[in-house]
């Protein structure tokens, strides 16, 4: 795992859709008009000083990702997560988070959907692991988007 680069940015690119294929899944939702899904996450990633981007490896090969937001502020949000699917099981996702959070101390947010009953696991699984039994959960509507469930945030400090 390292923080990425400019030069890094194409091969998020590329893995992007891939993640927000996943997701439609569950929030289903649809491409736009033109075959893509909306990236300005991404972007703001390496635009946006308070945003940090991580490209996850496995040797030389791109694994995933974590997109980091709110840097800036005392509570840190992982806002994008994805691991290949390749390589998920593995151990990949759980190195990556314990990496980014090292690299970010304090107390962090991460939104999921309890319809993906994978990441469910997962991030329970990590809240656990990080921080014990010191970990809380909500349930927050999403922004905007009145119709769709509210989705679960866990929080812990590290």
């Amino acid at each position: 795992m390292r923080r990425a680069g400019a030069d890094d940015f194409p091969v998020l690119e590329r893995l992007w859709p891939m993640f927000r294929h996943d997701l439609s899944e569950v929030r289903g939702q649809l491409p736009d008009p033109d075959g893509t899904f909306r990236s300005d996450r991404l972007t703001a990633a390496f635009r946006d000083p308070g945003w940090a981007a991580y490209l996850a490896l496995r040797g030389d090969r791109p694994a995933g990702f974590a997109l980091v937001r709110a840097l800036e502020t005392p509570v840190r949000v992982l806002n994008a997560f994805f691991v290949v699917r390749g390589a998920r099981r593995s151990g990949v996702g759980m190195t990556v988070v314990r990496e980014v959070v090292a690299q970010h101390p304090g107390r962090w947010e991460i939104p999921f959907q309890d319809d993906n009953h994978t990441a469910a696991r997962f991030w329970r699984r990590v809240a656990g692991e990080l921080a014990g039994r010191d970990w809380t959960e909500e349930h927050r509507p999403v922004p905007g988007r009145p119709q769709s469930p509210p989705d679960t945030w866990i929080g812990f400090t590290v």
